[in-house]
């Protein structure tokens, strides 16, 4: 496994940096499920990637909002290493161009990051731990999407990302 890690470029192994998606939720709609497996086996041609899905906890139909955030917190949180560059989708958070989400890509890549995590949050959004601990807040749009929606896109433009720093046809076909 260590190999989809490592690279050798002129020589000399570099690591290259691996994409996560977290979810919290159930498992792929059918209706995303062909997107998101598309898009997703796509980026694996430019960086290792892997799906997290969190289950909700026990009985969160039942649970405060409150409490629910704080549970799904928790669990996301004693996954995280201090390491981990993550990447908080919000809807307060800043909006990038897909040019400029391919040069935070790059940046990142650039930096040595050797795990960016890309977290959708719960139907309630995420505790206060995970708002802290997040490196970059990223709203993908001013208009509400279905959570199941937000894969496919994330799924979308990370591949457009690396579409566009490779300077190939896709973002403009």
């Amino acid at each position: 496994m260590l190999s989809l890690f490592l690279k050798r470029i002129k020589g000399k192994i570099i690591h290259i940096m691996k994409i996560n998606f977290w979810t919290i939720g159930k498992s792929h709609d059918s209706i995303v499920k062909e997107g998101v497996e598309l898009f997703t086996k796509r980026i694996g041609n430019y960086y290792p990637v892997e799906w997290l899905i969190v289950p909700m906890p026990k009985n969160a139909g039942i649970m405060e909002p409150a409490i629910l955030k704080i549970k799904e917190g928790e669990v996301l949180s004693a996954l995280l290493t201090k390491e981990d560059y993550v990447v908080l989708l919000d809807e307060h958070g800043k909006t990038l161009t897909s040019e400029g989400f391919s040069k935070f890509i790059e940046q990142r890549t650039v930096e040595s990051v050797r795990n960016i995590i890309f977290i959708i949050g719960g139907a309630y959004g995420v505790s206060d731990a995970i708002i802290q601990r997040a490196n970059f807040k990223w709203s993908l749009s001013a208009l509400v999407f279905p959570h199941q929606l937000v894969r496919l896109i994330l799924a979308e433009q990370v591949y457009r990302a690396c579409s566009i720093i490779r300077n190939e046809k896709y973002h403009h076909a």
